[in-house]
């Protein structure tokens, strides 16, 4: 399969001069178009300064990596923006997929007027990165998303943005950055002197080992030895894409994942939020943890999901009790719906407010669901016949399921589960049920 998927745009993007100002407009494209809109949101930006610097590092994230060669960091992805809901989000991710970035300008953070809701992507490129390098703390500066584009008007610039490929698997890192998001807690929370302290402790270069948050008395830092609620990092080095960021902050807080599978770093610029998500180790992508592959096994009509769009034009942050509520859909029915809804990486997570918000992301659902090769391939299994259950109470499963010569043992008991594959013996469940038990939960439901 491709890793890539290649946009044919309506038209370049382009800064213009219009009466006074520089208009940028940004070309945007969609594979499932719903109807006609010309414009989601517009209107100024309140603190202008902050929203650039802000895009800029998700930029600097966008065209990082830490796993991938210099052949694969040639090529540069765009990131997705949402308005709606009273929000507006800028979403990206790192080449290898295993750094997760998000800026929210919330309410307050702008002067104007939604006038619908909906999902765009736009191209980052060096000149538009430079229109933003040069805004200062007072100018004036105009914000529209929209259909056709994305424009921010200021003075005496143009640029000209032209299309790019979007990587695939940017919808597998949303399916699974969103579940960590949501199973993550506050643990921490530093002023902005604090924070500066935190970071001069950074190791320099790439360490070796895992370093760990912790507090010595007041102040907090990071080191390679492990102590008591200490939060474990992984690739610490990968946070020093907040550095430029830190000098403006009124706060860090810090919300880690209960198993230690990613840490997540939300920096607060008053009515500007910026979040950070890095997963456990600098060579893992959350592409492919493969987290979310249970909450797939169950398909979602497709009438839902035109429901569920319907009454996203409505109310961006998704509600499963609502949803049922409005449609007149079993509340038994939709109880796994939100899971199911983040693993095709329609739904973020937004962690102050506690819930996930609705994307309306460009692609087909048949392609989302196409991402997954251990689900795929699990269908395999099935259509071939090869799952064999040998026992079923209420407490106990038992089952065969062929390999490749050999016939691998798996039984599901309680909360616990296990398969004799070499998958599951490497890594325990960490990174999502292998293909066995997946073939097993899916004929067991079926």
């Amino acid at each position: 399969m491709s890793e890539t998927l290649t946009y044919s745009y309506h038209q370049p993007s382009s800064l213009q001069k219009a009466h006074l100002q520089d208009e940028l407009f940004l070309a945007k494209y969609s594979e499932v178009e719903k109807k006609e809109i010309p414009c989601f949101f517009w209107g100024s930006l309140t603190d202008p300064y902050i929203t650039a610097r802000c895009l800029i590092t998700l930029s600097t994230v966008v065209k990082s990596s830490f796993s991938l060669s210099p052949f694969q960091l040639a090529m540069l992805k765009d990131p997705i923006v949402t308005a709606g809901n009273e929000k507006i989000r800028f979403e990206g991710f790192s080449h290898c997929a295993g750094v997760y970035a998000r800026v929210d300008v919330l309410p307050g953070g702008y002067d104007g007027e939604f006038l619908e809701n909906g999902t765009t992507n736009v191209d980052f490129n060096q000149p538009m990165l430079s229109a933003l390098s040069t805004i200062q703390k007072n100018e004036r500066v105009m914000l529209s998303v929209g259909k056709k584009e994305v424009s921010l008007h200021k003075e005496n610039m143009k640029v000209v943005e032209r299309k790019v490929p979007l990587p695939t698997k940017w919808i597998k890192g949303l399916t699974t950055v969103q579940l960590y998001l949501s199973q993550s807690e506050k643990v921490l929370s530093f002023n902005r002197i604090q924070a500066l302290q935190l970071f001069q402790s950074m190791p320099n270069g790439k360490p070796k080992t895992d370093y760990y948050l912790q507090m010595r008395g007041n102040t907090p830092v990071f080191s390679p030895v492990k102590s008591t609620y200490s939060v474990c990092i992984g690739g610490a080095h990968r946070l020093k894409l907040l550095e430029p960021l830190l000098p403006h902050i009124d706060k860090l807080c810090v919300f880690p994942h209960p198993d230690m599978q990613s840490t997540n770093w939300q920096l607060y610029f008053g009515n500007v939020r910026f979040c950070l998500s890095i997963s456990r180790d600098a060579w893992r992508g959350f592409s492919g943890e493969g987290a979310a592959l249970e909450s797939l096994i169950e398909d979602v009509p497709d009438e839902w999901i035109d429901a569920i769009d319907k009454y996203s034009y409505i109310n961006q942050a998704f509600n499963s009790t609502l949803f049922a509520i409005n449609e007149g859909v079993d509340l038994k029915t939709v109880g796994n719906l939100t899971s199911r809804l983040s693993a095709m990486g329609l739904l973020g997570y937004d962690l102050d407010e506690n819930h996930f918000f609705y994307r309306r992301l460009p692609y087909k659902l048949g392609r989302i669901l196409s991402l997954n090769p251990r689900l795929k391939e699990a269908e395999k299994l099935l259509e071939e016949g090869k799952v064999e259950i040998l026992s079923r109470t209420d407490t106990r499963v038992e089952a065969n399921v062929e390999g490749s010569g050999v016939k691998h043992v798996v039984v599901l008991e309680g909360d616990q589960e296990r398969c004799t594959c070499t998958w599951y013996s490497k890594h325990q469940g960490e990174r999502g049920v292998c293909k066995h038990l997946l073939a097993v939960k899916k004929k067991l439901i079926n």
